[in-house]
């Protein structure tokens, strides 16, 4: 049997801490942050599709690792639209006058 309350410790203090960084960051900082976070997510993404389809899986595990999947899965494409929203302000519009 699986020592399922030190997991469930580590990430109830994986998420205080992370609520906390992201909290700190000032607002100059945050669309870069965004970027780095959808590039993290992405290993999340992976490594939450694993657990999910372990065979010996229960059914909270697969359940928790279902709503990991989904909730990395928007973040990445979350951050990857307000990148792309932050370049399309620097570009250049067309007839404009410098």
């Amino acid at each position: 049997m699986r020592n399922y309350e030190f997991e469930l410790y580590v990430f109830m203090l994986a998420a205080f801490l992370g609520f906390q960084l992201i909290r700190g960051v000032s607002v100059l900082l945050h669309t870069p942050l965004m970027s780095l976070t959808s590039a993290i997510s992405a290993i999340s993404v992976v490594g939450a599709i694993l657990i999910t389809g372990a065979a010996d899986a229960s059914p909270l595990t697969r359940t928790l690792g279902f709503i990991a999947v989904v909730a990395a899965t928007t973040n990445v494409v979350g951050g990857y639209l307000i990148t792309d929203r932050m370049l399309r302000m620097f570009k250049k519009r067309e007839g404009a006058k410098r």
